[in-house]
């Protein structure tokens, strides 16, 4: 151990030494890291490259009892705390400065149970890492589209993604949880035990405690699904988007359709003049019958005079992972993001007129269509805070170089400003960047005063406040 690092491990008055660290490593199956070993660098950085950030501490844990160890060490000790499961959050509150990160990633086990249709997934796993497993059985949760996402992460926060439509979100489907809360106690939440714990688990990230196990319920879906990318000129937008919204007033609950607009990245099926060129891509998925999705998908690929139309039938698992080589890590990213319950022509107005000032040819913005099984769950079901929002607007800025901090910001915050009057006001907390944190409450609009009764229950001090936060309910008042 570094005494000279260690010296940095304060919170309050109270100081943390060499033997004490010790001690908990010593009762770990995992391992403990400090800024002088080689791994550390490594195991502090996280995909949004904007985030740089030094714990004083990193817990690698193995299983739950590491988990439990670390909680009730950084309890003691009156330490701030962070929790990585996958490290993918754009707000990157997987990593504090100067206290305990608790790194979930070594617990990645997935066990599928193919007559139960449940799996049972550590909270390190990725969705690539779900998909693959389900997927060996022609079974799927409903998740996010990138694969490289945390899963624990992602469920927080509430989960969409191509399936949602039809079989819910993945808060929809988490059947129980194991979770170690602010105490150091290992419980389980369900709708039968502990209950109010599993109600906010659904939606309100990771502000109750740290999640050791997810129980989901499987579907059957694949192993094959229509998907793919049909590309319009930049130039058609408008009319585009028009079509867009009124073909999907009719689309079946199988039939997901969502936008990006950004410059055309180098994909081999698009012709190398349209290369660095405004584009508008419909991004689809059905997750039905194959001969069914061509006629479900006819009225939105009949849309305009497409640049290409790649919709065919892929692998589930390999769609899950279409959209991974445009956000690899290592780049600088900033997102800001409203819920709309329809796309209106001022908006969509709006959008246009940022895409004729993309900072950068890696910023985008993304339009997800949602509602069908999402709708049908009760506002008040879960913590999850918007069931009525049709679309889901998140402004995606992406670029390399700190110098262009100011610009890409700038246009995303510009962005949102202007699209506000046309949203509903809450937001996806897993969408929310980290200067956001005056925006919780409203993004959890009515459910925001329960999740505080609840976090007073569970954690009354608020170590888990590296996250959306949301405030012990006397704290709040």
């Amino acid at each position: 151990m570094n005494d000279m690092s260690l010296m940095n491990l304060q919170a309050g008055k109270t100081w943390v030494g060499a033997a004490a660290i010790e001690a908990l490593a010593a009762g770990l199956r995992g391992k403990v890291l400090e800024a002088s070993d080689a791994s550390y660098d490594e195991a502090r950085a996280i995909w949004n490259a904007m985030i740089d950030r030094r714990p004083a501490l990193i817990v690698q844990c193995a299983g739950a009892a590491d988990v439990v160890n670390a909680v009730r060490f950084a309890s003691d000790n009156k330490l701030l705390v962070s929790v990585r499961g996958g490290g993918h959050n754009i707000a990157g509150n997987a990593v504090c400065d100067g206290g305990m990160m608790i790194d979930l990633s070594p617990m990645k086990s997935v066990r599928v149970d193919v007559a139960a249709k449940r799996a049972w997934v550590e909270p390190g796993a990725t969705l690539a890492d779900l998909d693959k497993e389900t997927q060996s059985f022609g079974l799927a949760v409903p998740t996010g589209i990138n694969s490289t996402t945390g899963i624990a992460g992602l469920t927080l926060g509430g989960g969409f993604g191509w399936i949602t439509r039809k079989y819910g979100l993945t808060i929809d489907n988490l059947v129980s949880a194991d979770v170690v809360t602010a105490n150091g106690e290992l419980v389980r939440a369900s709708l039968t035990e502990n209950g109010d714990l599993f109600w906010a688990l659904r939606g309100g990230g990771g502000n109750f405690g740290i999640v050791t196990a997810f129980e989901f319920r499987l579907h059957e879906l694949g192993p094959q699904v229509l998907s793919g990318l049909v590309v319009h000129p930049f130039a058609d937008a408008q009319t585009v988007l028009q079509e867009y919204r009124e073909a999907l007033e009719t689309a079946p609950d199988e039939l997901t359709c969502w936008v990006v607009m950004r410059q055309a990245p180098p994909l081999p099926f698009l012709p190398q003049e349209w290369h660095g060129r405004e584009i508008l891509v419909l991004a689809m998925c059905y997750c039905g019958d194959i001969a069914e999705g061509e006629k479900a998908t006819q009225r939105l690929r009949s849309i305009g005079n497409p640049i290409a139309d790649v919709v065919a039938p892929h692998p589930f698992a390999g769609w899950q992972q279409a959209f991974d080589p445009l956000l690899t890590p290592g780049a600088r990213n900033y997102w800001k993001s409203h819920d709309f319950i329809a796309l209106s022509d001022a908006t969509i107005g709006i959008l246009i007129d940022a895409i004729g000032k993309l900072p950068g040819p890696e910023c985008e913005i993304f339009i997800a269509h949602l509602g069908g099984a999402v709708g049908r769950v009760a506002t008040g079901a879960t913590a999850f805070p918007q069931r009525n929002s049709h679309f889901v607007m998140n402004v995606h800025a992406r670029w390399r170089e700190p110098g262009m901090d100011g610009a890409c910001i700038g246009w995303a915050r510009k962005l949102f400003e202007a699209a506000k009057p046309h949203s509903v006001g809450t937001a996806y907390v897993n969408f929310m960047p980290e200067d956001e944190g005056d925006r919780v409450e409203a993004a959890y609009a009515g459910n925001y005063q329960r999740l505080g009764e609840i976090k007073r229950r569970y954690d009354p001090q608020n170590l888990f406040r590296m996250n959306q936060n949301v405030r012990p309910r006397d704290e709040a008042s």
